[in-house]
């Protein structure tokens, strides 16, 4: 069973009847005029074309690429795309472990790829990667260090590729642990690094999550979700002692409150819009369930015995989007660390109408300050699109000080 709790199928259906018609219907009325006209559905592969069609770069200078790459002897995937190459990349680490962003980034990335040649990557025992791989084989290397070091080679291979000296460097939720690592050992490789939703410690992480879990439980006398919570006491428990039942029953709640994704109660809309994602077949999403069990079991340890807390030195800029009811992985843990970091600049945003999820909750803020705090660094250093580097320098600029209260000012 996949992740997706809806069928294309049926999500197809609800956005018939929510009036959004992308299927072509034809009326079948019975002369008493009784009948219903009859709804026919697109099939997946003409969904996913379309999709495909309308994101399909074609300017001269652009970048659409879906390969598979040879990293550490094991075959690993790559979406890479961008409207001018001669932007500068951003490789995205996505989170989990064994959850890829890959098939749901169709549905925020298309505006950052005026700016940037973003990268997707399946990291070691997820989504296409897993599925391309003999997973008896790989047992014994989905490991923190090996997948560091496939990191390591991915940015290898992006710069050779793509004649870039630096790159900038985002680490999603598990993928800022992977994040850390890589710009505390090479950071003349990264413009910035940026963590969102970035993991600090796996222990404290956990006993936010489960508290707040449990007080919102109470505030809204939920007495079930308390009653299965307060079973779970003590959580975690002592390291090592954490099972997959524990985290399940400790996230249901913690995303039942918006934990998650702020003002949602499930995670359908994510897992629905990966079966209709243009870059996985059905094959590959077929995968993903079994790669993410796969990664879990292998990584669950050294998740929750994650301690960045001492880690607190960069070399260099560091920053960090952060949803402020982001509680999958806390953002105030997450803030209390930030406020110790040295490095040659660092900066906080907050995103107020966000949890986990910050690239997708709230899209056009993301976008806004990549544009405006990470993107001036590539441009200072001319390793950007000519057009681009002319509009950054020349063109309007918005205040960011007065954009909360609706004012804009050109300057």
């Amino acid at each position: 069973m996949r992740r997706s709790v809806l069928t294309y199928k049926y999500m197809l259906a609800l956005l018939l009847t929510a009036g959004q018609c992308i299927a072509q219907t034809h009326n079948t009325q019975s002369p008493t005029g009784n009948e219903q006209p009859k709804e026919e559905l697109m099939p997946r592969h003409e969904v996913t074309d379309t999709i495909a069609a309308t994101r399909k770069i074609v300017s001269p200078n652009g970048v659409e690429e879906l390969l598979p790459v040879q990293i550490n002897d094991t075959t690993q995937w790559m979406s890479i795309r961008g409207r001018d190459r001669r932007n500068p990349i951003l490789l995205f680490l996505h989170g989990g472990p064994g959850s890829p962003t890959m098939p749901e980034a169709y549905t925020f990335q298309s505006p950052w790829e005026d700016y940037f040649t973003v990268v997707q990557w399946d990291q070691r025992g997820t989504g296409k990667t897993y599925a391309s791989n003999d997973p008896k084989a790989l047992a014994s290397t989905i490991t923190v260090e090996q997948m560091t070091s496939d990191a390591e080679e991915v940015v290898r291979f992006l710069q050779n590729r793509y004649n870039k000296k630096k790159i900038f460097l985002l680490g999603h939720s598990w993928g800022s642990v992977l994040g850390v690592a890589l710009a505390q050992r090479h950071p003349d490789w990264f413009y910035a690094y940026l963590g969102v939703g970035q993991m600090v410690n796996g222990q404290r992480n956990e006993e936010i999550g489960y508290r707040f879990a449990l007080e919102q439980a109470r505030a809204n006398h939920n007495s079930e979700a308390e009653r299965q919570l307060l079973a779970l006491a003590p959580y975690p428990g002592a390291p090592g002692t954490l099972t997959f039942e524990k985290i399940g029953t400790q996230r249901k709640w913690l995303m039942f409150y918006g934990g998650l994704t702020y003002g949602r109660t499930d995670f359908k809309y994510d897992g629905n819009a990966w079966e209709l994602s243009p870059d996985y077949t059905e094959k590959d999403l077929d995968a993903v369930d079994d790669g993410s069990l796969y990664s879990l079991t292998h990584l669950l340890n050294a998740a929750e015995a994650l301690n960045y807390d001492s880690v607190t030195d960069f070399k260099c800029p560091i920053f960090l989007f952060e949803g402020r009811h982001d509680f999958d992985v806390s953002s105030s843990l997450a803030a209390e660390w930030f406020d110790h970091v040295k490095a040659p600049s660092k900066k906080l945003v907050w995103f107020d109408n966000s949890a986990h999820m910050v690239m997708q909750e709230e899209p056009g803020r993301f976008l806004y300050h990549l544009i405006t705090d990470l993107y001036p660094l590539a441009a200072k250093a001319r390793d950007v699109a000519p057009a681009s580097d002319e509009i950054e320098h020349k063109g309007p600029k918005i205040a960011a000080d007065q954009i909360g209260d609706g004012r804009v000012a050109h300057i």
